[in-house]
Protein backbone atom coordinates (compact mmCIF):
# COMPACT_ATOMS: atom_id res chain seq x y z
CA UNK A 1 0.00 0.00 0.00
CA UNK A 2 2.94 2.56 0.89
CA UNK A 3 4.37 1.55 -2.63
CA UNK A 4 1.43 2.11 -4.16
CA UNK A 5 0.90 5.43 -2.41
CA UNK A 6 4.38 6.83 -2.97
CA UNK A 7 3.97 5.89 -6.52
CA UNK A 8 0.36 7.82 -7.37
CA UNK A 9 2.34 11.04 -5.26
CA UNK A 10 5.02 10.86 -7.82
CA UNK A 11 2.81 10.46 -10.65
CA UNK A 12 0.60 13.36 -9.63
CA UNK A 13 3.44 15.52 -9.00
CA UNK A 14 4.79 14.99 -12.63
CA UNK A 15 1.22 15.14 -14.33
CA UNK A 16 0.93 18.97 -12.60
CA UNK A 17 3.16 21.83 -12.91
CA UNK A 18 5.31 23.00 -9.92
CA UNK A 19 4.29 26.63 -10.83
CA UNK A 20 0.28 25.64 -11.83
CA UNK A 21 -1.69 28.50 -11.02
CA UNK A 22 -5.43 27.01 -10.27
CA UNK A 23 -8.36 29.71 -11.10
CA UNK A 24 -11.41 29.32 -9.64
CA UNK A 25 -14.14 30.80 -12.45
CA UNK A 26 -17.96 31.56 -12.02
CA UNK A 27 -19.14 31.70 -15.66
CA UNK A 28 -22.83 33.20 -16.88
CA UNK A 29 -25.95 31.71 -17.65
CA UNK A 30 -24.99 27.80 -18.08
CA UNK A 31 -27.70 27.11 -20.76
CA UNK A 32 -27.03 30.17 -23.35
CA UNK A 33 -24.94 30.47 -25.85
CA UNK A 34 -22.12 32.60 -24.57
CA UNK A 35 -21.24 29.89 -21.81
CA UNK A 36 -21.62 27.21 -24.19
CA UNK A 37 -19.86 28.15 -27.38
CA UNK A 38 -17.31 31.04 -25.65
CA UNK A 39 -17.05 30.81 -22.22
CA UNK A 40 -16.52 27.13 -21.21
CA UNK A 41 -14.29 26.00 -24.39
CA UNK A 42 -12.31 28.94 -23.41
CA UNK A 43 -11.78 28.33 -19.65
CA UNK A 44 -11.65 24.26 -20.09
CA UNK A 45 -9.66 24.06 -22.84
CA UNK A 46 -8.43 27.24 -25.00
CA UNK A 47 -6.32 28.91 -21.64
CA UNK A 48 -5.10 25.54 -19.73
CA UNK A 49 -3.59 24.46 -23.24
CA UNK A 50 -2.02 28.03 -24.20
CA UNK A 51 -0.43 28.01 -21.05
CA UNK A 52 1.11 24.66 -21.15
CA UNK A 53 -0.82 23.40 -18.09
CA UNK A 54 0.51 26.05 -15.90
CA UNK A 55 -2.84 27.41 -15.59
CA UNK A 56 -5.88 25.01 -14.42
CA UNK A 57 -9.35 25.95 -13.91
CA UNK A 58 -12.19 25.12 -12.10
CA UNK A 59 -15.43 26.45 -13.64
CA UNK A 60 -19.27 26.56 -12.74
CA UNK A 61 -21.68 29.19 -13.40
CA UNK A 62 -23.79 31.60 -11.02
CA UNK A 63 -26.76 29.53 -11.90
CA UNK A 64 -25.18 26.39 -11.00
CA UNK A 65 -24.58 27.88 -7.45
CA UNK A 66 -27.41 29.58 -6.65
CA UNK A 67 -25.73 33.04 -6.30
CA UNK A 68 -28.12 36.24 -6.44
CA UNK A 69 -27.52 38.03 -9.62
CA UNK A 70 -26.44 41.05 -7.33
CA UNK A 71 -23.91 39.07 -5.27
CA UNK A 72 -21.66 37.97 -8.26
CA UNK A 73 -19.17 40.60 -8.24
CA UNK A 74 -19.21 41.88 -4.67
CA UNK A 75 -18.35 38.08 -3.77
CA UNK A 76 -15.85 38.43 -6.32
CA UNK A 77 -13.80 41.48 -4.74
CA UNK A 78 -14.24 39.81 -1.57
CA UNK A 79 -12.26 36.98 -2.78
CA UNK A 80 -15.08 34.24 -2.87
CA UNK A 81 -13.62 32.86 -6.42
CA UNK A 82 -10.96 34.38 -8.55
CA UNK A 83 -12.93 34.90 -11.76
CA UNK A 84 -16.59 35.88 -12.69
CA UNK A 85 -18.48 36.99 -15.97
CA UNK A 86 -21.97 37.69 -16.08
CA UNK A 87 -24.44 40.59 -17.00
CA UNK A 88 -23.06 44.48 -16.07
CA UNK A 89 -26.71 45.31 -15.44
CA UNK A 90 -26.75 42.60 -12.39
CA UNK A 91 -24.22 44.53 -10.53
CA UNK A 92 -26.04 48.44 -11.14
CA UNK A 93 -27.48 48.48 -7.35
CA UNK A 94 -23.50 49.01 -5.85
CA UNK A 95 -22.99 51.11 -9.10
CA UNK A 96 -25.66 52.77 -10.74
CA UNK A 97 -23.05 54.77 -13.25
CA UNK A 98 -22.42 51.17 -14.85
CA UNK A 99 -25.86 51.81 -16.28
CA UNK A 100 -23.69 54.04 -18.95
CA UNK A 101 -21.90 50.81 -20.41
CA UNK A 102 -25.05 48.81 -22.11
CA UNK A 103 -27.65 52.41 -23.35
CA UNK A 104 -30.58 51.05 -25.23
CA UNK A 105 -31.45 51.86 -28.70
CA UNK A 106 -27.75 53.64 -29.58
CA UNK A 107 -26.46 50.96 -31.09
CA UNK A 108 -28.38 48.80 -34.03
CA UNK A 109 -25.47 46.90 -35.18
CA UNK A 110 -23.13 44.39 -33.64
CA UNK A 111 -19.83 46.93 -34.97
CA UNK A 112 -21.59 50.17 -33.16
CA UNK A 113 -22.11 48.10 -29.79
CA UNK A 114 -18.52 47.22 -29.81
CA UNK A 115 -17.51 50.93 -30.57
CA UNK A 116 -19.76 51.56 -27.53
CA UNK A 117 -18.14 49.03 -25.24
CA UNK A 118 -14.72 50.11 -26.51
CA UNK A 119 -15.47 54.08 -25.56
CA UNK A 120 -17.04 52.74 -22.19
CA UNK A 121 -14.07 50.68 -21.20
CA UNK A 122 -12.09 52.81 -19.16
CA UNK A 123 -15.19 54.05 -17.30
CA UNK A 124 -15.99 50.61 -16.86
CA UNK A 125 -12.15 49.94 -15.33
CA UNK A 126 -12.46 52.15 -12.73
CA UNK A 127 -16.14 51.34 -11.62
CA UNK A 128 -15.01 47.63 -11.07
CA UNK A 129 -11.59 48.57 -9.96
CA UNK A 130 -13.50 50.78 -7.26
CA UNK A 131 -16.69 49.27 -6.24
CA UNK A 132 -15.36 45.54 -6.45
CA UNK A 133 -11.49 45.26 -6.07
CA UNK A 134 -11.79 43.79 -9.49
CA UNK A 135 -9.80 44.13 -12.69
CA UNK A 136 -12.15 43.72 -16.16
CA UNK A 137 -10.60 41.56 -18.28
CA UNK A 138 -12.95 41.16 -21.35
CA UNK A 139 -16.59 42.89 -22.05
CA UNK A 140 -18.58 40.28 -24.52
CA UNK A 141 -22.16 40.19 -25.95
CA UNK A 142 -25.65 39.00 -25.56
CA UNK A 143 -27.45 39.57 -28.28
CA UNK A 144 -29.51 43.11 -28.64
CA UNK A 145 -32.45 42.81 -26.07
CA UNK A 146 -35.23 42.38 -27.92
CA UNK A 147 -39.22 42.55 -26.56
CA UNK A 148 -40.91 38.96 -26.21
CA UNK A 149 -44.87 39.39 -25.35
CA UNK A 150 -47.62 37.38 -25.29
CA UNK A 151 -50.00 39.91 -26.22
CA UNK A 152 -50.60 41.21 -29.46
CA UNK A 153 -48.27 43.89 -30.42
CA UNK A 154 -48.20 45.39 -33.47
CA UNK A 155 -46.38 48.75 -32.57
CA UNK A 156 -44.36 50.61 -29.53
CA UNK A 157 -47.62 51.99 -28.68
CA UNK A 158 -49.35 48.94 -27.78
CA UNK A 159 -46.53 48.63 -24.85
CA UNK A 160 -48.60 50.87 -23.31
CA UNK A 161 -50.73 49.80 -20.35
CA UNK A 162 -48.60 46.40 -20.53
CA UNK A 163 -46.88 44.96 -17.60
CA UNK A 164 -42.94 43.96 -18.71
CA UNK A 165 -39.96 42.45 -17.57
CA UNK A 166 -36.70 44.65 -18.45
CA UNK A 167 -33.37 43.56 -19.13
CA UNK A 168 -31.76 46.31 -16.60
CA UNK A 169 -32.83 49.54 -14.77
CA UNK A 170 -32.09 52.06 -18.37
CA UNK A 171 -34.62 49.37 -20.13
CA UNK A 172 -36.87 49.26 -17.02
CA UNK A 173 -37.39 53.27 -17.08
CA UNK A 174 -37.41 53.65 -20.89
CA UNK A 175 -40.24 51.32 -20.72
CA UNK A 176 -42.00 52.94 -18.52
CA UNK A 177 -41.62 56.20 -20.05
CA UNK A 178 -43.13 54.97 -22.48
CA UNK A 179 -46.21 54.18 -21.13
CA UNK A 180 -45.44 50.45 -20.03
CA UNK A 181 -45.23 49.29 -16.28
CA UNK A 182 -41.46 47.96 -15.69
CA UNK A 183 -41.72 44.26 -13.48
CA UNK A 184 -38.50 42.93 -11.95
CA UNK A 185 -38.37 39.35 -12.53
CA UNK A 186 -35.44 36.94 -12.82
CA UNK A 187 -34.58 35.29 -16.22
CA UNK A 188 -35.43 31.72 -15.16
CA UNK A 189 -38.63 33.08 -14.05
CA UNK A 190 -39.85 34.71 -17.14
CA UNK A 191 -41.54 31.53 -18.69
CA UNK A 192 -44.02 31.18 -15.88
CA UNK A 193 -44.67 34.79 -15.07
CA UNK A 194 -45.55 35.09 -19.11
CA UNK A 195 -47.56 32.26 -18.77
CA UNK A 196 -49.41 32.98 -15.54
CA UNK A 197 -50.02 36.65 -17.11
CA UNK A 198 -47.64 38.04 -14.12
CA UNK A 199 -45.95 39.72 -16.96
CA UNK A 200 -47.44 40.72 -20.56
CA UNK A 201 -43.62 41.19 -22.39
CA UNK A 202 -40.50 40.73 -21.41
CA UNK A 203 -36.94 42.13 -22.71
CA UNK A 204 -34.13 39.67 -23.41
CA UNK A 205 -31.82 38.71 -26.25
CA UNK A 206 -33.32 37.03 -28.73
CA UNK A 207 -30.47 33.47 -28.79
CA UNK A 208 -31.17 33.28 -25.04
CA UNK A 209 -34.83 33.74 -25.16
CA UNK A 210 -34.59 30.82 -28.35
CA UNK A 211 -32.63 29.31 -26.02
CA UNK A 212 -35.24 28.66 -22.90
CA UNK A 213 -38.08 28.50 -24.83
CA UNK A 214 -39.63 31.67 -24.44
CA UNK A 215 -41.16 31.52 -27.92
CA UNK A 216 -43.68 28.44 -25.56
CA UNK A 217 -45.24 31.32 -23.69
CA UNK A 218 -45.39 34.24 -25.85
CA UNK A 219 -46.67 35.10 -29.36
CA UNK A 220 -45.56 38.54 -30.71
CA UNK A 221 -41.16 39.04 -31.22
CA UNK A 222 -40.48 42.78 -31.86
CA UNK A 223 -36.48 43.33 -32.60
CA UNK A 224 -35.81 46.17 -31.07
CA UNK A 225 -32.87 46.79 -28.97
CA UNK A 226 -35.02 47.91 -26.49
CA UNK A 227 -32.42 46.47 -23.62
CA UNK A 228 -29.01 47.07 -25.51
CA UNK A 229 -26.62 44.46 -25.92
CA UNK A 230 -26.20 43.00 -22.36
CA UNK A 231 -22.50 43.27 -21.98
CA UNK A 232 -20.96 40.63 -19.90
CA UNK A 233 -18.15 41.29 -17.73
CA UNK A 234 -15.38 39.13 -17.15
CA UNK A 235 -13.47 40.72 -13.50
CA UNK A 236 -10.52 39.01 -11.68
CA UNK A 237 -10.73 39.39 -8.10
CA UNK A 238 -7.91 42.83 -8.26
CA UNK A 239 -5.67 40.84 -5.61
CA UNK A 240 -5.50 37.86 -7.46
CA UNK A 241 -4.77 39.83 -10.12
CA UNK A 242 -1.66 41.45 -8.60
CA UNK A 243 -0.57 38.49 -7.05
CA UNK A 244 0.29 36.61 -10.86
CA UNK A 245 3.64 37.63 -12.41
CA UNK A 246 3.66 39.65 -15.65
CA UNK A 247 3.84 37.08 -18.05
CA UNK A 248 0.77 35.54 -16.80
CA UNK A 249 -0.95 38.18 -16.95
CA UNK A 250 -0.24 38.89 -20.54
CA UNK A 251 -1.59 35.62 -21.22
CA UNK A 252 -4.42 35.72 -20.17
CA UNK A 253 -5.48 39.30 -21.03
CA UNK A 254 -4.12 38.32 -24.50
CA UNK A 255 -5.97 35.03 -24.73
CA UNK A 256 -9.13 36.50 -23.02
CA UNK A 257 -9.24 39.20 -26.22
CA UNK A 258 -8.34 37.13 -29.36
CA UNK A 259 -10.18 33.96 -28.40
CA UNK A 260 -12.77 35.09 -26.22
CA UNK A 261 -14.13 38.81 -26.77
CA UNK A 262 -12.83 38.97 -30.10
CA UNK A 263 -14.69 35.64 -31.14
CA UNK A 264 -18.12 36.55 -29.04
CA UNK A 265 -17.88 39.93 -31.07
CA UNK A 266 -17.44 38.86 -34.31
CA UNK A 267 -20.43 36.34 -34.61
CA UNK A 268 -23.29 38.36 -32.62
CA UNK A 269 -24.30 40.22 -35.98
CA UNK A 270 -24.86 36.67 -37.48
CA UNK A 271 -26.30 35.35 -34.10
CA UNK A 272 -29.18 37.96 -34.43
CA UNK A 273 -29.97 37.24 -37.51
CA UNK A 274 -30.04 33.51 -37.08
CA UNK A 275 -31.92 33.66 -33.59
CA UNK A 276 -34.99 36.17 -35.43
CA UNK A 277 -35.56 33.23 -37.87
CA UNK A 278 -35.51 30.60 -35.42
CA UNK A 279 -37.89 32.65 -33.56
CA UNK A 280 -40.28 33.21 -36.11
CA UNK A 281 -39.45 30.85 -39.19
CA UNK A 282 -38.39 34.05 -41.50
CA UNK A 283 -35.18 32.75 -42.78
CA UNK A 284 -33.15 30.27 -42.53
CA UNK A 285 -32.73 28.77 -38.83
CA UNK A 286 -29.49 27.14 -38.09
CA UNK A 287 -29.53 26.43 -34.70
CA UNK A 288 -32.33 24.02 -34.13
CA UNK A 289 -35.68 24.11 -35.12
CA UNK A 290 -37.38 27.36 -36.91
CA UNK A 291 -40.66 28.91 -34.37
CA UNK A 292 -43.32 30.64 -35.22
CA UNK A 293 -43.63 33.97 -33.44
CA UNK A 294 -44.93 36.47 -35.00
CA UNK A 295 -42.42 39.09 -36.46
CA UNK A 296 -43.46 42.92 -34.94
CA UNK A 297 -41.33 45.13 -37.56
CA UNK A 298 -40.83 48.99 -35.82
CA UNK A 299 -41.67 51.73 -37.86
CA UNK A 300 -39.02 54.25 -38.39
CA UNK A 301 -41.51 56.56 -36.61
CA UNK A 302 -41.77 54.48 -33.75
CA UNK A 303 -38.12 54.22 -33.08
CA UNK A 304 -37.28 57.74 -33.36
CA UNK A 305 -40.18 58.41 -30.43
CA UNK A 306 -38.29 55.47 -28.24
CA UNK A 307 -34.63 57.51 -29.11
CA UNK A 308 -36.10 60.67 -28.27
CA UNK A 309 -37.36 59.75 -25.19
CA UNK A 310 -34.19 57.91 -24.85
CA UNK A 311 -32.21 60.77 -24.97
CA UNK A 312 -34.65 63.86 -23.28
CA UNK A 313 -35.75 61.87 -20.62
CA UNK A 314 -34.06 58.78 -19.35
CA UNK A 315 -30.37 59.43 -19.53
CA UNK A 316 -30.85 62.77 -17.79
CA UNK A 317 -32.58 60.61 -15.41
CA UNK A 318 -29.47 58.35 -14.97
CA UNK A 319 -27.25 61.34 -14.43
CA UNK A 320 -28.94 62.95 -11.63
CA UNK A 321 -28.50 59.02 -10.23
CA UNK A 322 -24.62 58.55 -11.34
CA UNK A 323 -23.81 62.20 -10.66
CA UNK A 324 -22.18 64.89 -13.10
CA UNK A 325 -18.65 63.51 -13.18
CA UNK A 326 -20.07 60.63 -14.65
CA UNK A 327 -22.09 62.10 -17.29
CA UNK A 328 -19.38 64.49 -18.50
CA UNK A 329 -17.44 61.28 -18.71
CA UNK A 330 -20.13 59.39 -20.68
CA UNK A 331 -20.78 62.07 -22.70
CA UNK A 332 -16.62 62.64 -23.82
CA UNK A 333 -16.74 59.24 -24.74
CA UNK A 334 -19.60 56.70 -25.04
CA UNK A 335 -21.62 59.84 -26.54
CA UNK A 336 -19.18 60.99 -28.70
CA UNK A 337 -19.03 57.36 -30.08
CA UNK A 338 -22.54 56.82 -30.58
CA UNK A 339 -23.89 60.96 -31.65
CA UNK A 340 -25.70 61.86 -28.11
CA UNK A 341 -25.51 64.19 -25.60
CA UNK A 342 -27.03 64.55 -22.38
CA UNK A 343 -27.80 67.76 -21.38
Amino acid sequence: MKKTLSLLAATTALATPLSAETLSVVGSWSGLPLHMQYEAPFWSETLPAASDGKIEVELTTHNQMSLGLGDIYPLLGQGVYDVAMTVADYAVADAPELEGLDVPLVALTADEARAMVDAARPMVDDIYADRFNAKVLAIAPYPPQVVFCNEEVATLADLEGLKIRASGRMTAKLLEALGAEGVNVSFSEVPGALQKGVVDCAVTGAGSGYSAGWWEVSTHLMPIPLGGWDSVVTAMNMDRWNGLDAATQELIAGQLKSEFEDAAWASAQDALVNDIACLTGNGECTAGDARGMTLVEVSDEDFAKAREILVSDVLPEWAERAGDDWAARWNDSVGKTVGVTIE
